[in-house]
């Protein structure tokens, strides 16, 4: 199974398509003017303490105050968690670290419990825990690499250590390339610690690094093949890097100079666009509908034109397994977070329910983000969460619509004219004039002139006046004026 990554560099963005087959699976879009900025760590102040929610809003320099649990300020779990009173006050400094960018109308959210990534490790200046990524399954490995880090702060002669997650790329990793990322990381908190010392409120001490750079160190690992960046500068940063922290993926590294552009090679371009779609086609003739909303996305699986061989039942079945299949890359391509409503075609043979849900557990496996599946509920729907920390592909490429207000449905021609008609029985009887001259969509004034032709005819009778039609091409479907003669 090859995979790639396409780095696609323009001044005013940046982004990251990951392929395997051919096929896309992620795709990354990092816009110069509106980068995330979750990992980046903040000194704060407490602008306002929330007694009832347990929790706080942090002026971290944005447009919108951040949020903060108490949970995430406390050194304790559960429900040992102090009150959000006896944490914070307000006019407090507080050193804190994004974990989810602004979405929607919501803030960003805030840690105290600050981690700083690189290549192999994630280090936590705040902690003394040494953990390690669960998708390192080998128990002998696991031994291996915490007595690793332990040789190595012993090596260093670290007093005030700190803790350690050791991350899935650093299954294998040798001990002197795990000694040269602890080093690393020290070497940033000590710049950062030195930084909140003497720095005001509010003030970014520390972002994370551009998106390039964050694909290398959190997207490749054995199976990345090869890295193509069609930036010759990008290029030679991402070189720099590589030598510097990942010298072992220095030769996977590309410069792409083609004169076609390298998502266009590669068809991503095509794919961005069906990811934004509703309806997702299978294979076999069936299709997907997926619906985001504010509080989850809810996911039909529909059969469409695919009827079988056998029976009805094994029909079901297969398209369920595509499905499946299907539904984990649209999760990870049009990157859904939250809460996750799987409608899969009813299924009488539990056999068959449990397959669809291994295979739909498997591949979610390969998902970077964490995700769970809860369960089928007594209506057969799939339950299941997946973290959400960035925008959506939808949410960074697109906007409410406006001529719908956000709505996803458009009023049809005739209840447009129906409005229009009593919008000039509103007009008729507030003000005198001579008549009235309607502006509407082109589809609105062809139903006024023919199909409502009669009922504008009896309306010019009822008021005494005339009625006169113009077609204003920039308006859209369900925008009109009525303008007095």
């Amino acid at each position: 199974m090859s995979e790639e990554i396409l780095i696609n560099i323009t001044p005013m963005e940046s982004r990251v398509a990951v392929v395997e087959n051919g096929v896309l699976q992620e795709v990354h879009v990092e816009r110069t003017l509106r980068r995330g900025i979750v990992g980046n760590i903040y000194k704060g102040k407490v602008v306002r303490v929330l007694p009832g929610m347990q929790a706080a809003f942090v002026d971290i320099g944005l447009e919108r105050a951040a949020f903060i649990h108490a949970s995430e300020i406390s050194q304790r779990e559960g429900s040992a968690v102090e009150t959000i009173t006896a944490l914070v006050h307000e006019g407090q400094a507080l050193v804190v670290q994004v974990t989810k960018d602004p979405i929607g109308t919501k803030g960003a959210r805030l840690t105290t419990q600050l981690s700083i990534p690189s290549r192999y490790l994630v280090y936590m200046p705040r902690s003394r825990h040494v953990g390690i990524s669960l998708k390192i399954e080998d128990e002998a490995e696991r031994e291996r690499l915490k007595q690793v880090v332990s040789n190595c702060v012993e090596q260093e002669n670290i007093k005030d250590v700190g803790g350690f997650i050791l991350r899935t790329a650093a299954e294998g990793a040798r001990q002197e390339d795990i000694l040269q990322d602890i080093r690393y990381l020290r070497r940033l908190w000590e710049q950062i610690a030195s930084q909140i010392q003497t720095c005001g409120a509010p003030t970014v001490i520390y972002e994370d690094l551009g998106l390039a750079l964050r694909t290398l160190r959190d997207l490749v690992n054995h199976k990345i093949e090869k890295i193509r960046i069609d930036s010759r500068e990008t290029f030679q940063k991402t070189t720099q890097f590589v030598g510097e922290l990942m010298p072992e993926i220095a030769d996977r590294l590309e410069h792409y100079p083609g004169e076609r552009p390298i998502f266009d090679l590669y068809g991503v371009e095509d794919e961005i666009q069906r990811a934004l779609e509703r309806k997702v086609p299978l294979k076999s003739g069936g299709y997907l509908v997926v619906d985001p909303a504010e509080a989850m996305t809810t996911i039909d699986v529909n059969t469409g034109a695919f009827v079988g061989h056998r029976n009805l039942e094994e029909t079901i079945f297969k398209t369920n397994l595509e499905a499946a299949t299907a539904i984990a890359r649209q999760l990870r391509l049009r990157n859904i977070g939250g809460i996750i409503i799987i409608d899969f075609i009813d299924m009488e043979d539990e056999e068959h329910q449990r397959q669809v849900l291994r295979t739909l557990e498997k591949q979610l496996e390969r998902d970077h983000a964490k995700t769970n599946i809860i369960g089928i509920t007594e209506l057969g729907l799939v339950q299941m969460t997946r973290k959400r920390t960035r925008e959506s592909l939808e949410q960074v490429l697109c906007e409410p619509c406006a001529g719908c207000q956000g709505r996803g449905k458009l009023k049809t021609p005739e209840t447009i004219c129906y409005e229009i008609f009593r919008e000039i029985l509103r007009e008729a009887r507030a003000y005198q004039a001579e008549g009235y001259r309607v502006l509407a969509n082109q589809k609105v004034v062809d139903r006024l002139l023919d199909e409502e032709s009669g009922n504008v005819a009896e309306l010019e009778t009822f008021i005494g006046r005339t009625i006169r039609f113009q077609v204003e091409s920039m308006y859209s479907q369900e925008q009109y004026d009525v303008v007095l003669l």
